[in-house]
Order: structure tokens, then sequence, then C-alpha cells
């Protein structure tokens, strides 16, 4: 009877063939293992009904308020690109630089999703309690930090050459918007505990009231109605801080039912500094490579500034679009993240492969609609945010390239998601640090520069760039779950 190679090969190395025979069969030997191994990861990786089922169900709900807290920025600049077009680029450049300085603050409370996803896994109530107290002790610190670094908005837009009609209203977008830290922050720890409690209906609901509240008040403050001046951008700012408000209101008010339990009495341990610093281990790294994604678009937004006012708003148009259908991906990451985070926290490592794969597959199919629709319909998407011929003539160009890196962007969203799900949360920084700004972003300014491509090889580089943290982001999952997570 023929043996398969694998275990002839075993039973040649035992009978004592020669060294050199036996170096290489014994490659061999290897490369056919590892081959093995993938394989049947990659078998035990693919979901069934049930598990794109549960993961369906949570990332509806995800979805639909990541989307929304977007929405935000998306509507201001909507609103305030039927004014002007300068006002749509400052508007670009206030939401980007609060988007900035914010970035380290959501993305190190995203921590909270692994350590109440895994105490939510293991049946640990205590736990749940103690990580909804400590993120919201850790807010009060971040908001602070956050919103030192938005105050010389006006002095950095000048030093870095920004258009010069642009920097007073968009240096007041971000002064303004400081007053929505906070509850930007304390709506995120809410959510998070919510959703790794599975409820949803709140959170939606917060959305849902933010949203609405955000586009009357910019229709009051932007263009000035019931007796209100018109205030452009700026209004615009302060539209969204109070929007905010009103979001974490309605989400402790409607979820407190569900809250209360964990909040209502102060744990024992709560000022741990061990515990915090656990939290903080997982979390910086978070922040660090959340604000390493965030600063690459804001450099490539920077540069994008010094080709004029219509390449800049052209950039917002093109970079709004893709952060909303974006924001899909982050709430499939989400949903992946606290679903393998409960599945490690119960020790059910079958289970952790099968929501990671039910991510991947789910992001794939996303994006891919998402960058077929940018592709074919540039125009029509570019005629929702302004009339400026000129604008929508530049718009088209670098659409369609925001539509070639969905697949890329969505993909090393999640492969983070499962990441944060697992603890894992170094490595993909360092990944971040290397995909996006040793290589990514010199592509990007010798095609823009040296190439004359201006705008349109600043977007190319960052296909290059998301598509290498993309693959090294997936090979980091392939080896976690090789060596059982």
């Amino acid at each position: 009877m023929l043996l398969p190679y694998k275990d002839r090969l075993i039973l040649d190395l035992f009978a004592g063939k020669s060294l050199c025979s036996s170096v290489s069969d014994a490659g061999a030997f290897l490369r056919i293992c590892m081959w093995e191994d993938r394989s049947k990861l990659l078998n035990e990786m693919i979901p069934g009904k049930l598990h794109l089922s549960s993961l369906y169900k949570y990332s509806i709900p995800i979805v639909t308020v990541q989307l929304g807290i977007s929405l935000m920025g998306t509507a201001d600049a909507i609103m305030v690109g039927r004014l002007s077009a300068t006002g749509l680029a400052a508007v670009a450049l206030g939401h980007l630089y609060f988007m900035l300085m914010s970035s380290f603050g959501t993305g190190t409370l995203l921590a909270l999703d692994t350590v109440i996803s895994q105490a939510v896994g293991s049946g640990d109530e205590r736990n749940v309690s103690l990580g909804i107290q400590r993120g919201l002790l850790i807010t009060l610190p971040l908001s602070l930090i956050t919103g030192i670094l938005l105050l010389p908005a006006e002095n950095l837009f000048s030093l870095l050459r920004q258009p010069a009609e642009t920097i007073p209203l968009a240096s007041g977008y971000a002064l303004a918007s400081i007053a929505g830290i906070l509850p930007l922050y304390v709506f995120l720890i809410l959510r998070q505990s919510l959703q790794c409690l599975g409820l949803f209906l709140p959170i939606v609901l917060a959305v849902i009231i933010g949203n609405t509240a955000n586009i009357f008040l910019n229709w009051i403050f932007v263009f000035g109605h019931l007796g209100f001046p018109e205030m452009g951008a700026i209004g615009a700012g302060w539209a969204t801080a109070i929007g905010r408000w009103l979001m974490v209101l309605f989400i402790l008010k409607s979820g407190w039912p569900s809250l209360k339990i964990h909040l209502n009495t102060l744990e024992m341990g709560l000022f741990s500094r061990l515990a915090m610093l656990k939290i903080l281990r997982i979390g910086c790294p978070i922040g660090i490579q959340t604000t390493l994604e965030y600063g690459i678009f804001a450099v490539i937004g920077l540069i994008a500034g010094l080709f004029g006012t219509v390449a800049m708003a052209s950039h917002q148009i093109a970079m709004s679009l893709a952060s909303s259908t974006f924001m899909i991906a982050v709430g499939i990451a989400q949903a992946t993240t606290v679903l393998v985070g409960r599945a490690v926290g119960s020790g059910d490592r079958p289970l952790a492969e099968k929501s990671a794969g039910a991510g991947l597959l789910y992001v794939s199919v996303v994006m891919a609609v998402t960058g077929i629709t940018f592709f074919f319909f540039p125009r029509f998407l570019a005629g929702l945010y302004t009339q400026d011929v000129a604008v929508i003539s530049f718009a088209i160009k670098l659409i369609p390239i925001a539509g070639l890196f969905q697949i890329f962007d969505g993909l090393q969203a999640v492969a983070s998601g499962i990441l944060r799900g697992i603890g894992d949360t170094l490595i993909p920084m360092v990944i971040n640090l290397v995909g996006f700004w040793l290589i990514g972003l010199p592509v990007s300014i010798y095609l823009s520069f040296w190439g004359e491509m201006d705008a349109v090889g600043l977007w190319l580089g960052m296909v290059v760039a998301l598509g290498i943290v993309c693959a090294f982001l997936i090979a980091r999952v392939d080896k976690r779950f090789l060596n059982n997570v």
C-alpha cells in the first residue's frame, strides 16, 4: 500500500537516508505541514449559517451607529458646501484636525471592546462593571489632552501653509468642536458597553437623535435661520458639539435599565493601578495605531491643500465618501471584535475562528459593492456635495481611486478587529506604522510631486499603503490562530 508523501518522509528520515537527502526531505516535510496547517485553518475559519447570522445580528446596529457618527461630519460638509467651496474646504480641514487630535482617545477607548467582551464571555459581571467604570474614568484625562491639542489650530494651519481664506473658518470649526469631546468619549464607552452586552436599541436611537439635532442645528447656525447670524463652517462645529451632548444624554437615559447595575456602585479595586495599566497596555497601541492611520490621511489632506482650494475641496469629497463607507467596515470590525472576544473569554477557539471568518467574508462583499459604486458613479456622488463645476471635475478623478482601495481598507479594519478581540494590539500598530508612514507616504509624495500627479498621486500612494497593511494584518491573524490564539 502506498503511504501519503508526508508519512513516507517520516519513515525515510528514521530509516537513515543520507544527511543531504534528509535535510532536503525535512524541508519538504515542513512545507507540507505548514500548508496542511493553513489549509486546516482555512477550513476551520469558514463560517456556518449560525456564525453568519450572529455576526449579521450584531453588525447591522453597530454599522448603523458607525454610519450615524460619521454622518455628522458628512452633514456638516454637505450643508456648508452649499454656501461655498471655501466653506467646504474649511470644514474638511477643521474636521480632519479634530479627528486627528481625538483619534488617540477614540482608539485607546477601543480597549473596552476587548476587556468587556471577554468578561461577558467568561460570565464575570464584576469585571464588566469594572471595565465600564474604568473606561469612564479614562475619558476625563483624554478629553483634557484632546482639548489642549485643538487650541493651536489657527497657528498650525498657517504654519502648514493652508489656503489663507480657509484658515479662520477651519480653526473656528476646530475650536467649537472642543465642547463635544467629552460627550463623544463618554458616548463611545456607553456604546461599547451596551453592544458587548448585546443591547443595541438605545445606541441606535441616540445616534438618530444626535444626527437629527445636528442637521436641524446646522440649518439654524450655518445658514442663519430663526434669528441667528449666518455662521457657516463655525456654526457647523457648534451644531455637531451640541448633537454629541444630546446623544450621550439620551443613551444614558434609555440605556440606564441595563447600565445601572454596573454604575450604581463604585466597585472595589476601581482605581487599581495594575488594572488601569492593563487597559492602557491594550488600548494605547490601538490609540497610536488609530492616530497613525488618521495622521497619514491628515498629512495627505494637508498636502492636498498645497494644490489649492479646489484640490482640497475635491479631496474632502472623496475622503468623506470613503470615510462613510469605511464606517460600514468599522461596524463589522467592532461586531467581529465582540464575538471573537466573547469566544476567547469563554475558551471556545473554534467559535473565535468561525466569527473571524464571518467578519472577513462580510466585509469583502460589502466593500466590493461600495468600491464598484465609487468606480462607476463618481459624478453623481460628487454632485451630492457641491455644484461647483471645478470641484466636481477634480473629484471624479479621486472617487474611483477611493473605490479601488475599499476592499483593502475593509479587510485591514476587520483583521485589526479580530486581533483586538484576541488582545493582540502591539504588532498591528507596528504594521500600521510601516505600511502607512514608511512605505505609503513616500510613494504618495513621489507620485504627487515628482510624478506630477498632484492629489491623484496622493491617493494612489494610499492604495499601496492599504494593500501592504491589509496583507500583513491578515498574516498576523493567520499566525495567531495557527498558534492557538
